[in-house]
This record gives C-alpha cells, sequence and structure tokens, in this order.
C-alpha cells in the first residue's frame, strides 16, 4: 500500500471506519457487470438498506475497471484500470460530516492549500431542491461554490441508488487561479462525495430511501499526480518503472506510450485476477486490450513483441495490487495471446487480397468474414 493510501485508511481508521475486505475486479456472484466499475460498486446491496458485517462507517481502497473512457486514455489523466479510496457512511452521518472530514484530509494530511481550491454543488431540478446542507458547510469553510445539475447528480446506470453530490477541484495552472471548473480544465476533480439519497424507478420517479448514505471516491492515481505535482498520473512515482523501461524498449509518440503502457498494465492486472482472453465476457475485455495495444506497437515495427517485456514490469504490477498470479504465467498469457493475433492478422490478409473484397463491404461480407474466417468487423476495418 502506499503512503498516499496509508495515510486515507488512517484517517478514516481514527473517525471509527472499518476496513473493507477483498478488491477484485471480479464483481460478486450473480451481478450482471462485468468489472467492478466504481469503489461503492461492491456495496450496492448495502446502501440500498442490507445491513452490512462490518458496521455502518467503512474504509477501502478498490481497483476499478472501466471501458467507457477507453477513447480518453492516452491523455494526461484517464487509465483502464485504476484504484479507487473510498468512504461510506450506511445510514450514519450526512453531508456536513463528510465534507468536513474531505477538507480536513486534504488540508492538513495531504498539506493542501485550500486557496487552490474549488467546489462544485448540486443547485437543484424540478424533482429535487438544491443541496443546501453541502451549500453551507462549504460556506462555512471558506470555499468557493459553483452550482450546477448535470455534473452535480450520480447514479450508477438509468436505474437504482443516485443523488446529488459535491466534488472537490484543485488548481493546476501557473499563477492564480481563474474561472470555475465549469469554465475552465485547469481545475481538476480531485473527490466526489455522493449523498445517495433517492432510488430513481424505470419512469424517471424517484423515492427516497429509507437509509440516507454517503459514497465517496477519490483516485488514487490522480492524487497522487497532484501531490506530487506531475503532469500526468503516468509520470507520478506509481508508474515510475514503466515510464523507465518502456520508451528505452519501444520509441512511441507520448499517446501511444501513454495507451501501450495503460493497455499492459491493465491487461496484467485483469489476468491477476484470474481472466484469461477469450471472445465473450470479461475474457473479451482483455482481448481488446492486448490487441488494441499490438496494434500501436506494430504500426511502425511488426518485430516488437510482448517477449521483450522485462519481469520487472510484471512484479512491480502484480505486487502493487497484491495479486497471487505467479509471474510466468501472466506473461504467458500475454504472449501466446500476442502468438494467437498474430496469426489472425496473416489469415485475415491473405482473406482480404480475394479479388472478392476490393471493393466496399456491406453486411453480408462482413458476416462472412467473421463466421467462416473468425475475423470481426473492426480488424478488418483495420487491415483495408
Amino acid at each position: 500500500m502506499t503512503t498516499i493510501s496509508r495515510t486515507f485508511i488512517d484517517f478514516f481508521l481514527d473517525r471509527d471506519h472499518v476496513p473493507t475486505t477483498g478488491s477484485t475486479l471480479i464483481p460478486r456472484l450473480g451481478d450482471p457487470v462485468l468489472f467492478t466499475t466504481s469503489g461503492m460498486h461492491p456495496l450496492t446491496p448495502y446502501l440500498e438498506g442490507e445491513p452490512h458485517p462490518l458496521g455502518r462507517r467503512l474504509v477501502g481502497v478498490q481497483r476499478c475497471l472501466r471501458t467507457t473512457d477507453l477513447d480518453e486514455v492516452g491523455d494526461p489523466t484517464h487509465l483502464t484500470v485504476f484504484e479507487m479510496l473510498g468512504s461510506w457512511s450506511l445510514g450514519d452521518y450526512g453531508s456536513d460530516q463528510t465534507l468536513r472530514w474531505g477538507y480536513e484530509l486534504l488540508t492538513t494530511r495531504f498539506g493542501l492549500d485550500p486557496r487552490r481550491m474549488y467546489v462544485t454543488v448540486f443547485g437543484g431540478d424540478d424533482q429535487v431542491p438544491l443541496d443546501q446542507e453541502s451549500l453551507r458547510t462549504w460556506q462555512e469553510l471558506g470555499l468557493p461554490v459553483e452550482l450546477t445539475i448535470d455534473d452535480n447528480w450520480w447514479s450508477n446506470g438509468p436505474t437504482g441508488p443516485c443523488g446529488p453530490d459535491s466534488e472537490i477541484f484543485l488548481w493546476t495552472g501557473e499563477g492564480e487561479p481563474e474561472g470555475t471548473p465549469t469554465t475552465d480544465d485547469r481545475w481538476v476533480e480531485l473527490w466526489n462525495h455522493v449523498m445517495m439519497r433517492y432510488r430513481r424507478h424505470d419512469d424517471g420517479s424517484l423515492e427516497e430511501l429509507t437509509q440516507q448514505n454517503i459514497d465517496t471516491g477519490l483516485g488514487l492515481e490522480r492524487l497522487t499526480m497532484l501531490l506530487e505535482g506531475k503532469g500526468s498520473v503516468y509520470e507520478t512515482s506509481l508508474f515510475e518503472p514503466w515510464m523507465r523501461t518502456i520508451p528505452r524498449l519501444w520509441k512511441l509518440d507520448e499517446r501511444s506510450r501513454r495507451i501501450v503502457i495503460d493497455h499492459l498494465r491493465s491487461s496484467i492486472v485483469i489476468v491477476g485476477d484470474g481472466v484469461h482472453p477469450s471472445n465473450t465476457g470479461r475474457g473479451y475485455v482483455l482481448r481488446r486490450l492486448i490487441r488494441r495495444l499490438l496494434t500501436i506497437l506494430w504500426q511502425d515495427n511488426e518485430t516488437r513483441s510482448l517477449s521483450d517485456l522485462p519481469t520487472e514490469l510484471f512484479e512491480h504490477t502484480l505486487n502493487h495490487f497484491h495479486q497471487g498470479e505467479t509471474v510466468t504465467l501472466v506473461r504467458r498469457i500475454l504472449i501466446d495471446e500476442e502468438i494467437r493475433f498474430s496469426n489472425l492478422l496473416d489469415r485475415g490478409r491473405k482473406v482480404l487480397s480475394h479479388e472478392r473484397f476490393h471493393k466496399s463491404l456491406d453486411e453480408t461480407d462482413y458476416e462472412y468474414l467473421h463466421d467462416t474466417h473468425g475475423l470481426p468487423r473492426e480488424l478488418v476495418d483495420s487491415l483495408r
């Protein structure tokens, strides 16, 4: 556990929170979602009222995987697999308490300057009024507040638990802070405090939950970037072995290097949680990540191979995420998938060289190529 994670956990342990156990990417049995996407995900039944065996105040570090942001991976802050620091109140304290603790932790334990902080609060709509309690708390603490509507409403999907949230932003620009979080992207979102007070039904209506909860999420990689004063998460100590090794191994532009590092690291973690490449479900997400990074690697040089990767990168990642899979096994799975993809590309090129495909392809062509030759649409498009 990093020093930053330890500081976060200890702060809440001192305030009677109990650490939650388990942080695998694989959701509980019966959950329709492929991977854990947020810190609250494993706690959904308890946020809906089921008593938690560890009590009503919880804290933890949860590894998460999101593919919804895949197109943004390569920018300074987005990652496919990341760690979320979280604190929860299951019907215990309210928004005033969580926001005051958040302010205290960031300013006194992590040493962030409150003059470089800005917060947003739910401004109200035709169903739910302005979040007066959060607004009053921040005003008492002396932070500037911006009211928004959609940006400060949290939900885990079209139905289910939801509620207003309050987000803490940090100024990352040069000189004195300017603008607001919605008008200047140099304000970087740091910590989200969700007041989970409602359940949304299929018809869009809201009902108040019998248990009023607090769910907070603070991305470890982004917090580390801000505390270390770096320009991207990739420049932080968390990625040190990757940034030391990959640029020496393969010459790539910055965005490509970030995507390759992210997808490799994410693939190691997914395999570390027991998932193998396949054509469906979790295995297909893993297969897409591996093929995506290989496509980038082979654009300039088809001799590049995952077998070039030193074992240090596998060891560093598996150790950081406390995973039990052996380096040899994880490495073997990735290299086997590389061989499979290379063979598929060779076959694809031969098939597509046929005169029949020297034209714009229609749905019948795509279906034939997939069903007869095992060539997915995105692969066919990349080869043409």
